[in-house]
């Protein structure tokens, strides 16, 4: 994307002005969605996404500017303005760059790319058609298919140039149950960093008919009362509370400024011992997994709390510095137009000892949360309000009838304390994570789990 000669004049214009740090992060991004209404494809959206972003640090300042262009020109122009925000004597004059090759662990079979529309277009209308002759009461149905081919390369004055394709691919059916006069929504969207091959690891049929199931129980469900009660949370994309309402509180970014609820806690017991909570970016072809972060740091598995101990937090450079610890590999940004911060990659509770029929069996009255949705949490404090997209009561150990409405409402501290039991069936569940440096793709995860007690909103 850029030779090596503009680089190492962009990183040396970018330190001129006394910066003790500077970086160079260019980007090229081909995309492609495929968006199908009404049996009809309904658009077909082409993106590309092309720049820089440069950065510099002086102790605890940072710095960072970005281009859409690859410009020789627009390149030093931007590393210029950057420099021009520091008016010190220089620190490093001079950057010789050493090229290195992380390797990739997540191999591609086929290149999305490479794959003419029709082909996509048929593995959609095959996940959409199952969805819409599920049963009559699906009104309406839509699905979309994504490819992304994100091509990296990133550069700094401690003399590191590395580069990285990531590629992913992810197919979403969302179906509509009406009956007198109410809707119902359900959903099915697996993804990872695969190629065409996505569909050798979900069926496209599979995947609507699972999106119309839900939509038709939910539609059928009546409602729970309020109430503080036990609660089973399915696995997968069960995970999301873990992410949310703990997750985030365990980036840098909220624990090197003390806005979190455990910073300043490492060593500490801030979960039950039956909780390991993992955040691991090396899982082969996962839908949040790295060869490297945006910083050029290889991907890890981090963990962060074992037996209910905290053991890590997420960390990128610049936050790094002010908690006198070094990068994590969790430093990701949505595009050049971004600059990086501490985020998750495939971020989940471990398995653990319990049997699912005991889990189930040991709650007398409480919620069995099949499936959930979204929410909010607050990262200072870890209260967060999530909604069960799928809910089931339990009643006398034994799975009852479907449930709507419920939500699930608490503190991440207090949640991971009353997680008493934790099953053996880990799975994860893909979704597009929000904060300062933009959206980015992460795994969340879990086994079945048991809270022995928390709020479940309902009527």
């Amino acid at each position: 994307m850029l030779s090596h000669d503009l680089i190492k004049a962009a990183l040396e214009k970018a330190l001129s002005t006394g910066a003790d740090y500077a970086e160079v992060f260019a980007e090229h991004t081909d995309s492609k969605t495929i968006s199908m209404v009404s049996s009809k494809v309904d658009k077909i959206e082409d993106a590309v996404i092309s720049g820089v972003g440069i950065r510099i640090f002086k102790g605890l300042r940072c710095i960072s500017g970005s281009t859409s262009s690859l410009l020789p020109e627009a390149v030093l122009a931007c590393a210029d303005k950057v420099a021009g925000v520091l008016n010190d004597t220089p620190l490093i004059s001079n950057v010789n760059l050493t090229e290195r090759l992380f390797g990739d662990i997540h191999p591609v079979k086929v290149v999305p790319l490479s794959v003419a529309n029709s082909t996509k277009i048929d593995y959609l209308r095959e996940a959409y058609n199952a969805a819409k002759n599920y049963n009559e009461e699906i009104s309406q149905v839509t699905g979309s298919f994504l490819d992304v081919d994100h091509k990296i390369l990133i550069a700094n004055s401690e003399g590191l140039l590395a580069e990285d394709r990531q590629i992913r691919s992810r197919i979403r059916i969302q179906a509509v149950a009406s009956k007198a006069g109410e809707n119902q929504t359900g959903s099915c969207s697996p993804g990872g960093r695969v190629g065409m091959e996505l569909f050798d690891l979900y069926n496209p049929k599979e995947v609507g008919i699972e999106a119309a199931r839900e939509a038709m129980v939910m539609i059928n469900a009546g409602y729970i009362n309020a109430g503080n009660m036990p609660v089973a949370i399915e696995n997968g994309f069960g995970g999301v509370i873990f992410h949310e309402a703990c997750g985030h509180s365990l980036e840098a970014s909220s624990v090197a400024y003390g806005n979190s609820q455990f910073a300043g806690k490492l060593g500490t017991q801030i979960a039950s011992a039956k909780v390991t909570a993992i955040d691991d970016g090396t899982i082969p072809n996962a839908w949040g997994s790295i060869n490297i972060d945006d910083e050029g740091t290889p991907a890890r598995r981090n963990v962060l709390i074992e037996n209910g101990v905290l053991k890590s937090y997420m960390i990128d450079k610049f936050n790094g510095r002010r908690m006198g610890m070094e990068s994590t590999g969790n430093s990701r940004r949505q595009s050049y137009a971004f600059a990086p911060t501490s985020r998750m990659t495939n971020t989940y509770i471990a398995a653990g000892n319990d049997s699912d029929e005991d889990i189930i069996s040991s709650i007398e009255y409480g919620l069995y949360a099949a499936k959930m949705g979204g929410g909010s949490v607050n990262p200072v404090t870890g209260q967060f309000n999530f909604a069960v997209s799928e809910g089931y009561v339990i009643r006398n150990g034994k799975i009852c009838e479907p449930v709507r409405g419920a939500s699930l409402i608490g503190k991440g501290s207090d949640i991971l304390m009353n997680i008493d039991m934790v099953g053996r069936n880990l799975r994860y569940g893909q979704g597009m994570c929000g904060a300062s440096s933009g959206s980015i793709p992460t795994n969340v995860g879990q086994p079945l789990i048991r809270v022995s007690s928390i709020t479940v909103g309902g009527r």
